[in-house]
């Protein structure tokens, strides 16, 4: 592990920390190469229900490192194709692969790959200051991780394409509005409340969860019908564990139930 990012396990709750602040949270491979491997670990531990997403200091994350973007070779086209392929792309896929929860906690500006990143997660809660900004075309570059496939999908073909084209920066509250991120914080409370909905879904039936994230992603790429398949199958093998019989015990004693994950 790297200095440049931050992991650690507790009750439950991985947490994932970008950790350059004095370079905005800006990629470094160690940063990327730690990120991709810790996100792997979550999806293999079974002591992680949860994974939260942040970054230290002002900013969540200014997504490539401007100062380190002079293509050295004289074919930067085939450059920077095995650079997104080798170094950034293994973070994507392992969100993609990841199928717990994962929270991103934006504690500052998001701009860049960092938005791109910021919109990989499953939820997002944003601090008061934090703002977000695809800034790709200020630099004459199309968006390189995943926000032209994200972010239509968040916000709507004309607006991704306003803010795609533009890369105009957007705050907190119009970020809410837009529905880039669920909940807006004062910024002394973000983590509190992060933590506070990461530690009851930590509590809650792990399969159930999991099944219901799989549902809900892979019904963006099928039908009705295949909707309904999918779900049939998850219901006929949550039906059989001791989570949903514990569910139904509890609801005949009327009281809370608790979960083991099983």
């Amino acid at each position: 592990m790297t200095d440049d990012l931050l992991f650690e396990i507790d009750n439950k709750i991985a947490t994932i920390t970008l950790n350059r602040p004095e370079a905005r949270n800006a990629f470094s491979d160690g940063m990327l190469e730690a990120w991709a491997k810790a996100l792997r670990e979550c999806q293999r531990d079974p002591n992680v229900n949860v994974v939260v997403l942040t970054g230290r200091g002002k900013a969540f994350c200014g997504g490539g490192d401007i100062s380190e973007m002079g293509w050295k070779t004289d074919n930067p086209a085939n450059e920077v194709k095995t650079y997104l392929k080798t170094r950034v792309y293994p973070v994507a896929e392992a969100v993609q692969a990841l199928e717990k929860p994962l929270i991103v906690a934006v504690n500052g500006a998001a701009t860049g790959a960092g938005m791109d990143m910021c919109l990989l997660g499953d939820i997002r809660f944003a601090a008061e200051s934090a703002r977000f900004a695809e800034t790709y075309v200020k630099v004459g570059l199309v968006p390189g991780d995943g926000g032209g496939f994200l972010l239509p999908r968040v916000v709507g073909l004309s607006k991704a394409l306003e803010l795609l084209w533009t890369g105009d920066f957007i705050d907190a509250p119009e970020a809410l509005r837009l529905g880039i991120v669920s909940n807006v914080f004062p910024d002394a409370k973000l983590m509190e409340e992060t933590y506070a909905f990461a530690e009851r879904l930590a509590r809650g039936p792990t399969l159930a969860i999991s099944l219901i994230k799989r549902t809900i992603y892979q019904s963006l790429s099928t039908d009705f019908t295949g909707a309904l398949e999918l779900v049939s199958s998850h219901m006929g093998l949550l039906a059989g564990t001791r989570d949903h019989a514990e569910a139904v015990s509890a609801f005949m004693e009327k009281r809370d139930p608790v979960f083991e994950g099983r």
